[in-house]
C-alpha cells in the first residue's frame, strides 16, 4: 500500500505544476493522489477537508502527508485523527494573511485563520521564497489581533522553528535554449500574468500608454489567464495601441513559449507575488525581467532590474526602445551574472524527494529494528 498521501484542493495553475513535476520522480505505487479541480478558490479551502476527509480510505499505511495551504489541515485532522500518525508537510505557494484588498472591509480573515490554524497542525512549514516565508511569520500577530477581545501569544514563536524555504521546481531543461542574435525589430514587451487586480493591468496599461505617447516602436504580448470579465482598463488597450499589440489573451503552452524566445523584456506589474513562475519561465527564455522593487522581486533578481515608480519603469523601457544596443548591453550583463539552477527542477526535486522520503524510510528503519549490514552488502 502507499506510504505517501497528497492532498490537492486546487489542482491547477502552479499547484499542478507542482505536483506533476516532482511525481514524475515518484513510483505510482509509492502515492496516492487526492485532488479537486482548480474552480471556485474560496469553496475548496472552506470545503476541501470535509470532502478529502470521506474520500480517503480509511484502511491505509500512509506515513507521510503532503498537501498545499490550500486545505485547512486542522479540520481534516479533526475530521480524520487517523492521519495524525502522518508526517503533515505544507507548502506555501502564497499566504493569505498580507493579500491585497482593495478595501480593508473586503478582507475575508478566514483564509488566513486557516493558514494559520493549518501551520499549528503541520509538522513541517515549507515556504516557496524568503520572502513568503518572512511575510506570512512576521504578519501572525497583527492579523490576530483582529480579534477584538482575544490576545494570542507566542503563536509565529511556535511556528519558526518548523518553517523553512525550498524554490518552487521549474523545468527549465524542456524549454529551449534561446541563441541570442542581432535583431533590427521593434523590441518586443510582454506581460505574462493572470488578468486579476492583484497583478495591476491598469498600472501596465498606464505605462504602456505613456510609452506610445513619446512615439518610440515596440510590440507587446499581453498574455496569461484571463477571468471571467476582462479588466475594464484593458477593454479599449487594442484601439490604443493598435498594430503594437501583436498578442492579447492566453495561448497554448508551445505558442506561449515561442512568443517568450521572440521577446525583449517581460515587465511585472504586481502587487502581490509571492515567486513568479512566469517571470522566471520568461526571463530562462531570453527575457530581460524588469519588477517592482517590493514582494519577493528583491530576492531574486539584480537591483538593475527593479524600478521603484512608474517614471523609473517608462524610462527604462523607453531608453532600450530607442537604443537596441543599449539593451542588448543590459541583457548581456543579466545574462552574465543571473544563475537560474537554485530555481531549476533539477536542483530542487532531489530536496522535495528527500523531503517527503524523510519520514517513510526512518519509520521503517523503527519498525523494521536494527539494521544489520554484513560485507559486501551479503
Amino acid at each position: 500500500m502507499a506510504k505517501i498521501l497528497i492532498i490537492e484542493p486546487f489542482y491547477g495553475g502552479s499547484h499542478k505544476q507542482l505536483l506533476d513535476t516532482i511525481l514524475q520522480q515518484f513510483h505510482p505505487a509509492e502515492y496516492d493522489l487526492f485532488t479537486l479541480t482548480a474552480k471556485k478558490w474560496h469553496w475548496r479551502s472552506r470545503i476541501g477537508a470535509l470532502y478529502f476527509s470521506e474520500t480517503i480510505p480509511r484502511d491505509h499505511q500512509y506515513r507521510t502527508l503532503f498537501t498545499s495551504s490550500v486545505l485547512n489541515l486542522a479540520e481534516l485532522i479533526g475530521l480524520r485523527p487517523d492521519l495524525s500518525v502522518c508526517r503533515k508537510i505544507v507548502y506555501f505557494h502564497e499566504n493569505q494573511l498580507n493579500y491585497p484588498v482593495r478595501e480593508i472591509k473586503e478582507r475575508d480573515c478566514q483564509y488566513g485563520l486557516n493558514q494559520i490554524m493549518t501551520c499549528l497542525s503541520a509538522d513541517q512549514i515549507v515556504f516557496n521564497s524568503h520572502y513568503n516565508r518572512t511575510s506570512f511569520l512576521d504578519n501572525i500577530k497583527s492579523f490576530l489581533n483582529i480579534a477584538p477581545d482575544l490576545k494570542l501569544k507566542n503563536i509565529k514563536e511556535k511556528l519558526e522553528p518548523r518553517s523553512e524555504v525550498l524554490y518552487f521546481p521549474i523545468p527549465f531543461h524542456l524549454i529551449p535554449k534561446r541563441v541570442f542574435t542581432k535583431n533590427e525589430k521593434a523590441l518586443h514587451l510582454i506581460w505574462p500574468h493572470r488578468w486579476e487586480h492583484d497583478k495591476n493591468p491598469q498600472f501596465l496599461t498606464n505605462t504602456l500608454v505613456e510609452l506610445n505617447k513619446r512615439q518610440v516602436d515596440f510590440r507587446v504580448s499581453i498574455l496569461g489567464e484571463r477571468t471571467q470579465s476582462i479588466p475594464e482598463c484593458f477593454e479599449s488597450i487594442k484601439e490604443q495601441l493598435k498594430e503594437k499589440l501583436i498578442n492579447f489573451g492566453f495561448l497554448s503552452k508551445d505558442d506561449y513559449i515561442r512568443t517568450l524566445l521572440d521577446g525583449d523584456v517581460v515587465i511585472s506589474t504586481s502587487g502581490h507575488e509571492f515567486y513568479g513562475v512566469a517571470m522566471l519561465e520568461a526571463s530562462y527564455c531570453g527575457c530581460l525581467p524588469v519588477a517592482p522593487n517590493k514582494l519577493v522581486y528583491p530576492e531574486i533578481y539584480p537591483a538593475t532590474s527593479l524600478y521603484n515608480t512608474s517614471n523609473q519603469l517608462i524610462k527604462m523601457l523607453y531608453n532600450w526602445c530607442k537604443n537596441r544596443t543599449l539593451f542588448a548591453r543590459d541583457r548581456a550583463i543579466f545574462y552574465e551574472n543571473f544563475n537560474f539552477d537554485q530555481y531549476s527542477s533539477t536542483t530542487t526535486v532531489p530536496k522535495f524527494i528527500s523531503m517527503i522520503k524523510a519520514h517513510i524510510v526512518t519509520g521503517e528503519c523503527k519498525n523494521l529494528g536494527p539494521i544489520v549490514t554484513t560485507p559486501n552488502g551479503i
